[in-house]
């Protein structure tokens, strides 16, 4: 069975050595030195100030929001995984959908100020599939109208933007480190802000709110992570680059072997370094789509469908907001399958049963 993707495992015997010098220490959890140490390489490798390393890239967007003291309406993409919006619905804040751009599938930001309200507190975008938002116009806009920016980049690490670290923009960046990511620490996220006042406070928050043992300052919540996913995350850090090369090969062989007079996908930046997070295609009709999901998965291949839905469609939506081109791209968008070590003949076969069904 080919799966849409694949956990990149580093040597065994490199995790080994961490897992019995934790054993050895006895200090598995609550920031212990193996946590410190992975924070310190994530914060040289991607050239920032300020990083926790934190339990999931669910819980850091709602320690996001938290920290923001946000309120009321948070404007946000209806392209995008669920926890973005389910974030923003947990922290009793109520999602305003924006729609997308045609070509790069991220929020549309000339659409962005036409739904802001008094009650609009923030942006929450995400940069999809890794390729960055227009992050000046949105800055722009968040700047005219007092907004706090967040952006949810689960798919954006090792992807730098004119010459920066994409993790590095915004109030703050959230980042996923989930198994099936570029870079993971089997289950994990990442809080990035360029405020030194919110260091103190995003520390906190992660792990109950209190200082020492009887000093509460904030209502926070066990966002925390262990020593042995701090230990994976320091053994699979220097595979990076490796990693995204590998990636990359895979990338250029559909590029190279699909057939985009009918196939189309996602416009990359050209400002970027690319991390080849996914391999997204979109079909002429839903029908297709489907048509080709099919034949891949009677040879067992498994594809994913994402995004889909559009998360704008969800019905425990507290409003409902009409964004016609992610509703329409959602139905039509393809996740094919990219890994590390998947194989050309692989990929030269899913090419072919693509290309096969293709006709109208």
């Amino acid at each position: 069975m080919i799966n849409v993707t694949k956990t990149f495992l580093p040597d065994k015997e490199e995790y080994i050595k961490y897992v019995h010098e934790i054993w050895d220490r006895g200090y598995i959890t609550n920031n212990g030195p193996v946590l410190q140490q992975l924070e310190q390489e994530l914060k040289d490798y991607l050239n920032v100030d300020h990083l926790y390393f934190c339990g999931n890239g669910t819980i850091v967007l709602q320690i996001a929001i938290k920290a923001l003291e946000l309120k009321g309406e948070i404007i946000t993409t209806p392209f995008s995984y669920c926890a973005t919006s389910n974030a923003i619905l947990w922290e009793n804040c109520t999602p305003v959908f924006v729609d997308i751009d045609a070509q790069t599938f991220n929020i549309d930001p000339t659409l962005i100020e036409a739904s802001i309200t008094p009650a609009t507190s923030a942006i929450l975008a995400t940069h999809v599939y890794g390729n960055p938002c227009d992050i000046e116009a949105i800055e722009v806009v968040a700047e005219k109208h007092n907004l706090k920016v967040i952006y949810d980049a689960a798919h954006a690490f090792g992807v730098t933007y004119k010459g920066k670290s994409l993790l590095s923009y915004g109030d703050i960046s959230t980042c996923s480190f989930h198994a099936t990511k570029v870079f993971h620490t089997i289950e994990g996220g990442a809080l990035i802000s360029n405020h030194p006042e919110l260091d103190k406070k995003l520390h906190l928050l992660r792990a109950f709110g209190h200082q020492g043992d009887d000093l509460y300052l904030y209502a926070g919540i066990n966002g925390k992570n262990s020593e042995f996913h701090a230990a994976m995350g320091l053994v699979n850090l220097p595979q990076v680059p490796n990693i995204i090369q590998a990636r990359k090969e895979v990338f250029e062989a559909y590029d190279s072997l699909l057939n985009w007079d009918v196939l189309s996908k996602p416009l990359i930046s050209s400002d970027i370094e690319y991390n080849y997070a996914y391999y997204p295609v979109v079909f002429p009709s839903e029908e297709m789509m489907f048509r080709v999901m099919d034949a891949l998965r009677e040879q067992e291949i498994i594809p994913r469908r994402y995004f889909f839905p559009s998360l704008n469609t969800l019905s425990f939506m507290p409003r409902q907001f009409a964004c016609p081109v992610s509703e329409d791209i959602a139905l039509r968008v393809l996740s094919l399958p990219l890994y590390v070590g998947l194989p050309y003949s692989d990929i030269e076969r899913i090419s072919g049963i693509i290309n096969g069904h293709l006709s109208p």
